[in-house]
């Protein structure tokens, strides 16, 4: 890893775009997408699973476009068909036919989007509190979405996110609102999602007849206590999803791979290993 930070590694050329990610481990690649928080990077999202599940895969974070430390274009557009098309070019770029996808919140919504329209290219698929399909905007995800930068504001957003108060300190406050106020970063997150936000779940979401003709082995999985993206979205996709299974994780927030990190890293590997 290189760099000032530890979330930044690799630089690889994506349609143009210098893009940031990280590549650890050898096996059957995994491509892990990150949510959607304020300063969010691959790597603040995935630090405690990247290197479990890279004893026994390739596991590929990219920053999806316009978050972290990839390249921001002065013209570039925020939406769900430019984040596909990052990420298939991200595929491209590194010469990968086909790969297991995690995708964690929006990054599910992304994972979902790829499968759907890639079928060949995704062999597993893993949604932890995923979007994806239509449900009416929490005030989680609203005050998520419409941040304002201030340390005391990211405090808030830390409680919205965990369940377990030990993972929501001031010390993580502030760390992720330098994160979010580094030049150019907020004003790219503000132009992703302005309001009215409600509009921008069903932007997100996947056509439910074609979320139903997946024939992945998918697993859902989901914090009982999400105050972000309800749970109720889970359990409607394990309904769609022929071969879906879902697991749900008690006293646990929206950050199921933080508060739960070795079992859901356990979980994980076995699903993609195809043990489970």
């Amino acid at each position: 890893m290189t760099g000032e930070s530890p979330e930044i590694g690799l630089t690889i050329d994506v349609r143009g775009v210098a893009t940031n990610y990280h590549d650890q481990g050898s096996g059957d690649p995994v491509l892990l997408i990150h949510g959607s928080g304020p300063g969010v990077s691959a790597w603040a999202n995935w630090r405690l699973v990247l290197p479990e599940l890279a004893k026994r895969h390739r596991v590929l974070a990219p920053d999806v476009l316009g978050f972290g430390y990839t390249e921001r274009p002065e013209a570039a557009v925020y939406d769900a068909e430019s984040w596909l098309d990052h990420l298939v070019g991200f595929l491209d770029a590194l010469g990968l036919d086909r790969v297991s996808v995690v995708g964690n919140s929006f990054g599910g919504s992304l994972a979902l989007r790829l499968a759907t329209r890639y079928p060949d290219r995704v062999h597993r698929l893993v949604l932890m509190g995923s979007v994806g399909v239509h449900f009416p905007i929490t005030p989680g995800l609203e005050a998520v979405w419409g941040f304002e930068p201030s340390v005391e504001n990211m405090r808030r957003l830390l409680d919205v996110f965990a369940h377990d108060p030990r993972f929501a300190t001031d010390e993580l406050a502030e760390l992720r609102y330098r994160a979010a106020t580094r030049p150019g970063v907020h004003e790219a997150y503000a132009a992703m999602f302005p309001p009215p936000r409600q509009d921008k779940v069903a932007a997100m979401a996947v056509p439910e007849d074609a979320i139903a003709a997946l024939p992945h082995e998918t697993l859902l999985v989901h914090g009982r206590d999400d105050q972000v993206i309800p749970p109720s979205t889970s359990h409607r996709l394990l309904d769609l999803i022929p071969n879906s299974q879902l697991h749900v994780f008690a006293r646990c927030g929206h950050w199921v791979q933080i508060e739960h990190a070795a079992a859901f890293a356990a979980l994980a590997d076995a699903f993609l290993s195809g043990a489970l």
